[in-house]
């Protein structure tokens, strides 16, 4: 092996062409390096444990679907005419109340509001033939519009006007569900469904916190023509702030079958798809005794607890309370349980709320009530996000407002059938058969439950985990450069 003379490189070359790295860079014994240098071999490092896949937790509603801008906006038009909404339908019902003195006639304000629900098909062809949006905000300034004929009650002879109003609001709260859920379709993706139909539920159920007592004390103060007026700001705003929102209207639908069998579509896909058609019928057999609990609460602050009419306002508000923890969990049993699932949850816990009704307690009656309104949103968010899931867009409108009046007819003839019931026999022994058929029926619903299986659960993609490399021998690497350096030096020299 030759070196380089002490001149010709330099002090740091010569520290570079040390025969003992030579040796070692060679691998093997070589003559003049004074003793045997050989290379030992780098212990290859530990290998990498693997990540195993976690679960993504789920982010709460409000944050993952209130991120969207057009849901925001959407949002806000809604809390307007939700908050409208909470102070004018139990004031109808105090209002008819005071003027006649009768919780039946008080009872039968409801019936008012329900009994429109059998022009549902109707209503469903009109929402589908036109665009949702424009369609949602003259459904809107329409509503706000039918409310000014209660600025001429004034005593019992004008009953008949609170009637009127209810009946058109009530047909004009199946139009708007039914565009609301063709727009929540269009704005949100099918997996934030639950989210969506939760927050506005737990928004809903959280306004029964503010919003009868509320009600009853502009009322109680003013009268009912100021509740009128607040009634109709709400529904005013809620039709300006939806008109901002841009939502990509698809094509009219067009005509593919007679104007009969077209109205009849919703129906035939209720009774088509099976877990529609199960879920429908066991909501349908709860609401048939549901309803009569509207005329119950009557005479259960009159008869039971002693109180005047207006304490049925802190009844609702502590309702409210139990309808807004229901709405925070709504989309999580949906997840866990499945629409389906949800919705037999929602129905059975209403048994247990009528059977405590039945003992007239203020202390079990808070607790009634609070139980009661957990179930609600349950029933609505699992009923909603099944139907959104379960529909093609172009009939949503037909099915959203079919799905409302095979539900509400029973109801609306339970609240009638109550009204006559109530004057009739003890309301304990109504509110006892109302909890045992709402268990029935939540226990049917849950039997069905696997027709609607709860998404998997994400999950996280395991961290890539990089094959096994040997080790880089830098002092190997540097040796190897420096003899093809001397080879090249000693070709030259020659």
């Amino acid at each position: 092996m030759t070196f380089a003379p002490h001149g010709q490189y330099g002090r740091r070359d010569r520290r570079r062409w040390f025969p003992a790295r030579a040796c070692l860079a060679e691998k093997r014994t070589v003559e003049g390096c004074g003793r045997s240098v050989t290379r030992r071999r780098a212990r290859p490092p530990p290998p990498r444990p693997r990540l195993r896949a976690r679960a993504i937790p789920p982010e709460g509603p409000m944050r993952t679907v209130l991120r969207r801008p057009d849901f925001r906006l959407l949002f806000t038009g809604l809390l307007a005419s939700m908050a409208a909404e909470s102070i004018l339908l139990l004031a109808l019902a105090v209002w008819v109340k005071d003027l006649t003195g009768s919780d039946g006639l008080a009872g039968a304000t409801i019936f008012a509001v329900i009994a429109p629900m059998t022009l549902a098909p109707l209503v469903g062809w009109f929402v589908d033939r036109l665009p949702r949006r424009p369609f949602f905000v003259a459904a809107n300034l329409a509503t706000a519009a039918l409310l000014t004929p209660l600025f001429a009650v004034r005593d019992r002879a004008d009953v008949w006007i609170v009637y009127a109003v209810a009946a058109l609001y009530g047909l004009s709260y199946i139009t708007l569900s039914a565009v609301l859920s063709g727009l929540i379709r269009q704005l949100v993706p099918a997996e934030l469904l639950a989210e969506a139909n939760g927050v506005l539920q737990t928004v809903r159920q959280g306004l029964r916190l503010i919003g009868p007592l509320a009600g009853a004390g502009l009322y109680a103060a003013v009268g009912g023509w100021l509740l009128a007026a607040l009634a109709m700001g709400g529904f005013a705003v809620a039709a300006a702030v939806v008109g901002v929102l841009r939502v990509p209207e698809g094509p009219a639908a067009t005509a593919e079958l007679r104007w009969p069998a077209e109205l009849g579509a919703g129906l035939r896909h209720l009774a088509g798809e099976p877990a529609l058609r199960r879920a429908l019928f066991g909501y349908g057999l709860g609401s048939l005794v549901m309803g009569v609990s509207e005329s119950l609460i009557f005479a259960y602050v009159d008869r039971g607890l002693g109180r005047d009419a207006a304490f049925v306002g802190v009844l609702v508000t502590v309702q409210g309370v139990g309808g807004l923890l229901g709405g925070l969990l709504s989309a999580g049993v949906v997840r866990r349980a499945g629409e389906v699932g949800t919705l037999a949850a929602g129905v059975a816990f209403f048994g247990p709320a009528a059977l405590a009704l039945a003992y007239p307690s203020l202390w079990l009656g808070f607790a009634a009530v609070l139980l009661a309104g957990v179930s609600l949103p349950l029933t609505m968010v699992g009923l909603h996000t099944l139907i959104q899931r379960r529909t093609p867009a172009g009939l949503i409108g037909r099915v959203a407002a079919a799905a409302e009046a095979v539900v509400s007819g029973p109801q609306a003839l339970s609240i009638g059938a109550g009204a006559l019931l109530v004057g009739v026999l003890d309301y304990r022994l109504l509110f006892t058969l109302i909890g045992l058929v709402t268990l029935l029926a939540g226990g049917y619903l849950w039997h069905h439950r696997t027709l609607t299986p709860p998404p998997a659960p994400a999950h996280r993609p395991p961290a890539p985990v990089p094959s096994p490399r040997r080790p880089v021998d830098h002092r190997f690497v540097g040796a190897t450069r420096r003899r093809r350096e001397r080879q090249f030096h000693d070709q030259r020299g020659r």
